[in-house]
């Protein structure tokens, strides 16, 4: 059986609870009573601390949003940086966000076991106290529940998250009513006993409590219409929680004077003091209440920690595509089918950061932060890359405001903040940034070929910049051999063009020495939710076996691997698109049957205006092909490019003879034999029949393109006004013309305008 590939269907609430849920964890069940007396009692100033948190991780989300919306991945801040900045800045931001991860899990553990305390007397063993004792139990537990597959889906998040939102704000309302400013302001020192110099320090305890939006962007690709919805999860998520953590540190300290504040379960004992012991004839309120607010700790501490050792495993996986890590660590469990080494190692890591490192728990919640903060300053130095470099396929749906203001003062907010950390922290996060290099030189320099869009655009402009820049870059440059080539993509639907679909497809693979991946979307009735689909497959797994198998078995004769896909979807023909984006496709092979083109492109009318297509397209109208001899219409440009990709590819592997045919106006005979040879030699295909027609130029394709077995026609550039109004070329021959047709179309960046009214 094929693989299985459930498409988008994570909703705008359900994205947004799963910031939510893992921001409202150990942070701010924790850290304000240990905020309020670090560095010998910084005071109530500590709620600024947490404000100034809040902009420093929204001016982040602005940034993480428009990387998220360009490239909704899987791997989140991994992906974008490695990207971006290549394989070396890559392993130090895959690296940095699994150890914050681990560092966070065992820090929400650590929270776990103080709030565990409160209900159960934990022992203590030599060199753990009973905080450690209970955050191992509950690490190990965290750790079982991801290696035998159970997860947290949107929906129980959201139940989660609605019920810890409900008693946070059950808490602040009798908080409301037992608030008292003399509590806050009266002890000696006021607002701020430690100075005003004590509020940055703060903000680097407690940043830990702001690091789970991010975790949004790594679940992007199951996101329903992300380029509205995840910028609004993001950036919502973020604003909530600061106001939320504002409200409630305030409301604490105005409860309970700062110096006497819990640094083991402060909530719990707020709670305690801001209800009443009887209200009316029920008694043991306060108790009761206390208890809640520990139950709804040990709720959040517990998501918030398993959610953070699934989230590794994503950025594993990622690595492990990429090359960075070795796929041993990824090795799917037979029964589980769960990454069971991938967190297995990491929960090593949490035990052995809970057993060394537990009982100072600023130690584990600063370092969580300072890794982290690392990796949101190079997703900002990444996104200007992407700009400056005006990367193609780089088209977010949403951008940040005042560019480039935002991103630089995001990388600058989040390496000053670094600077705020005690000297242990600043030394282990240096010891992995210099362990993620090393490892990068050591291993994964020689297994990785991907160079970066940053390598790619210095050695574009080689001769404009300064030796020292190019060298820099030619030092650190990947060697790999780039044994994984382009992924070719099949979009499988009908037996009877499954054969020639695979045929271009395996030449193409075996030609550039990369893999088909046959590709089989299934439409389900939007009144059929695509886990009841799933659930009730049977059908569609026959159909799509028959098809996929077929696919397979033709495929064998290139010399390519293939991997074959099945996806549900409540769409057709759009989740092509998504689906080319979320497999890394280099190029989409699909049949024309039933397409509606505009004007000879394979955008909709609509989506055309507002995207570029994800990697090149090649859609054919035919069902049987032969491939003796193929004619390639060409007057230049990216489509016609990769027409002339195609058709060396087919000579190359098949043997096909190639005919290039380019027509000119009577008296341009001379110009054009000179251009087209010029341009078959440019495309290694000089040993092409050469064809200098004049006249009307589909009179011409029609005529030479009867005595052919396929047409390869590069997609016209002109813009979709002009091709609704005049026609086009592409969609003209693919209409009138018995012989098969390829149409061939490379992605381009365009305005609005040369959409509308481009003349080419």
């Amino acid at each position: 059986m094929s693989d299985e590939e459930l498409a988008k269907d994570l909703g705008l609430v359900s994205a947004m609870t799963i910031g939510i849920g893992t921001m409202i964890g150990a942070g701010i069940f924790v850290l304000p009573g240990v905020a309020v007396n670090a560095d010998g009692g910084a005071g109530p100033i500590v709620v600024v601390s947490f404000l100034v948190g809040g902009v420093i991780a929204m001016v982040n989300a602005l940034s993480v949003s428009e990387l998220g919306t360009a490239m909704p991945k899987a791997g989140g801040g991994y992906y974008y940086i490695n990207k971006s900045l290549g394989p070396m800045f890559g392993s130090i931001a895959g690296m940095g966000d699994w150890m914050g991860l681990a560092f966070a899990s065992a820090f929400y553990s650590i929270g776990f076991g103080q709030y565990l305390a409160v209900f159960v007397d934990l022992p203590t063993i030599p060199g753990l106290n009973a905080i450690q004792v209970g955050a191992l139990v509950a690490g190990s537990i965290f750790i079982g529940v991801n290696y035998v597959g159970a997860k947290e889906t949107g929906g129980v998040q959201t139940v989660i998250v609605t019920l810890l939102l409900s008693i946070l704000a059950i808490f602040s309302v009798a908080g409301f009513f037992s608030f008292d400013y003399a509590t806050l302001a009266g002890n000696e020192g006021g607002l701020a006993p430690g100075g005003y110099g004590a509020i940055l320090p703060g903000t680097a305890l407690v940043f830990v409590s702001f690091l789970g939006y991010a975790k949004i962007a790594t679940v992007a690709e199951e996101l329903k219409n992300p380029g509205r919805n995840l910028p609004i999860a993001i950036i919502g998520s973020v604003g909530i929680v600061t106001v939320i953590y504002a409200i409630l540190v305030t409301t604490m300290l105005g409860v309970v004077p700062w110096p006497e504040l819990s640094q083991d379960a402060p909530v719990a004992q707020a709670a305690r003091v801001a209800f009443p012991e009887s209200i009316g004839p029920i008694t043991g309120v306060a108790g009761g209440a206390a208890a809640v607010m520990t139950v709804g700790a040990l709720l959040a501490t517990a998501s918030s920690a398993n959610a953070s050792i699934l989230a590794s495993a994503r950025i594993n996986f990622a690595m492990g595509r990429d090359k960075i890590v070795t796929n041993w660590l990824n090795e799917i469990h037979p029964n589980y089918a769960t990454p069971y080494r991938s967190i297995l190692v990491t929960g090593g890591l949490i035990v052995v950061f809970i057993a060394l490192l537990g009982q100072d728990i600023e130690i584990l919640s600063k370092a969580a932060s300072v890794l982290h903060l690392i990796v949101y300053a190079l997703m900002n130095v990444g996104l200007i890359v992407f700009r400056e470099a005006d990367t193609p396929e780089y088209d977010p749906d949403f951008t940040v405001p005042l560019y480039p203001i935002t991103p630089i003062l995001g990388a600058v907010l989040s390496l000053g903040l670094v600077a705020f950390m005690d000297g242990i922290e600043i030394a282990l996060s240096a010891a992995f940034v210099v362990a993620a290099v090393a490892w990068y030189f050591l291993y994964a320099r020689d297994k990785t070929d991907q160079q970066g869009v940053l390598s790619e655009y210095i050695r574009s402009r080689e001769d404009d910049l300064p030796d020292q820049v190019v060298d820099a870059t030619d030092a650190v440059a990947p060697t790999g051999t780039g044994t994984e080539g382009p992924t070719i993509m099949v979009a499988v639907s009908n037996p009877r063009t499954e054969s020639a679909l695979i045929t271009l497809a395996g030449a193409l693979a075996e030609h550039e020495g990369g893999r088909v991946l046959a590709t089989h979307i299934v439409t389900v009735p939007d009144q059929t939710s695509l886990e009841t689909a799933a659930e009730n497959r049977t059908g569609l797994d026959k159909s799509s076996e028959e098809l996929l198998a077929a696919a397979a078995e033709d495929a064998a004769a290139f010399d390519a691997p293939i991997e074959t896909k099945t996806i549900l979807s409540h769409r057709g023909i759009e989740e092509v698109f998504d689906a080319a984006q979320t497999n890394d496709a280099d190029t989409v092979v699909m049949g024309y049957g039933g397409t509606r083109f505009a004007g000879g492109r394979v955008e909709g009318s609509l989506d055309e205006l507002t995207h570029d297509l994800p990697c090149d397209f090649l859609v054919l109208d035919g069902q049987d092909l032969e491939l003796s001899d193929v004619l390639v219409p060409t007057a230049g440009g990216p489509s016609s490019d990769l027409s002339a990709e195609v058709a060396r590819a087919l000579r190359d592997t098949l043997g096909t003879d190639v005919s290039l045919l380019h027509v000119v106006d009577p008296d341009e005979r001379e110009e054009g034999e000179a251009f087209l040879a010029e341009w078959a030699g440019g495309h290694g295909l000089s040993d092409a029949d050469l064809r200098i027609e004049t006249g009307d130029v589909e009179e011409a394709i029609r005529l030479l393109g009867a005595d052919h077995s396929l047409v390869i026609v590069g997609a016209t550039e002109r813009g979709l006004l002009s091709r609704i109004v005049r026609g086009s070329l592409a969609f003209d021959t693919i209409e009138h013309l018995d012989t098969p047709v390829l149409l061939a179309e490379r992605p381009s960046s365009r305005s609005l305008l040369e959409r509308l009214f481009g003349g080419r």
